[in-house]
């Protein structure tokens, strides 16, 4: 569930241009992987799991809020019901800026709520719930992993592993809806993206995403060959100096550069990693 977003007109050189309070700039990899089926009782259609490593290569330079997700629906046998990211955060509010997010949103024909999901072990503050102080480091890769809940029925639990000391932070759970989730539950149109609330012309960010991968229920293990890159528009108040590109290792996102792939294009993953 990409979060809607609003008119508002171009910029490069100030702030994203929304009439949204969240004053954001969003960029999408879209993984082109075979589609599964709402509810499907056949275990090969059905995901159960998505996970994704994410570094930060060139971190922010300035003290808006950016934030890098690894996005799913959630479906049951009536359809979707709702979505949820998690991701790194750079976040002023936290110790050293640094910050981890689990949360999600009922879906808009559901009514658009915030999930409501269990408390976390990581330190945070009360009136935000869905992030919590984490200490990353730039330059060092961490898998964010999303499955089924051990503990709560029909809840989505996200966790954190630094791979460079294989330390794992279990975030927390995101519940269902009331009478939603409970049946043959799974996963949607995985993506990764960034959104970016600074200038437009701030120093230049680079993020790398790697190891893209879903699980159906059988076990099956799902790698996308490519993604779909996706911008949002100027007229949407997104920045016209984003882009995203291929490397040795993996797929970057950068802001404040020009943009050099174009909005809907295919990029093929490194074989070693799709």
């Amino acid at each position: 569930m990409v979060r809607s977003l609003v008119r508002g007109s171009p910029a490069l050189g100030g702030p994203p241009r929304t009439s949204h309070a969240r004053r954001a700039s969003s960029f999408h990899l879209i993984w082109d992987l075979p589609g599964a089926v709402p509810g499907s009782r056949r275990d090969h259609e059905r995901l159960v799991e998505a996970s994704a490593v994410l570094e930060v290569l060139a971190p922010p330079q300035v003290e808006e809020l950016y934030f890098w997700a690894l996005q799913v629906d959630f479906a049951d046998e009536s359809g979707v019901w709702g979505g949820g990211h998690t991701g790194l955060q750079w976040n002023r509010r936290y110790p050293r800026g640094t910050a981890v997010n689990w949360g999600g949103y009922a879906s808009s024909q559901l009514g658009g709520s915030v999930l409501q999901g269990t408390r976390s072990s990581l330190p945070g503050f009360a009136d935000d719930p869905n992030t919590m102080s984490f200490s990353w480091e730039a330059d060092r890769a961490y898998r964010f992993r999303v499955y089924p809940s051990p503990d709560t029925p029909g809840a989505w639990r996200a966790e954190v592993t630094d791979l460079t000391t294989g330390g794992n932070s279990p975030i927390r759970d995101l519940l269902p809806l009331p009478g939603r989730g409970l049946g043959p539950a799974g996963l949607l149109r995985p993506l990764v993206w960034s959104e970016v609330f600074a200038d437009c012309d701030a120093p230049s960010v680079t993020v790398r995403w790697s190891e893209l991968q879903a699980v159906d229920a059988a076990g099956i293990r799902h790698r996308p060959e490519t993604l779909i890159a996706n911008y949002q528009s100027a007229v949407d108040g997104g920045c016209p100096n984003t882009t995203v590109m291929t490397d040795e290792r993996g797929i970057l996102q950068t802001t404040s550069v020009e943009r050099s792939t174009a909005q809907g294009s295919r990029l093929k993953l490194p074989t070693a990693l799709s």
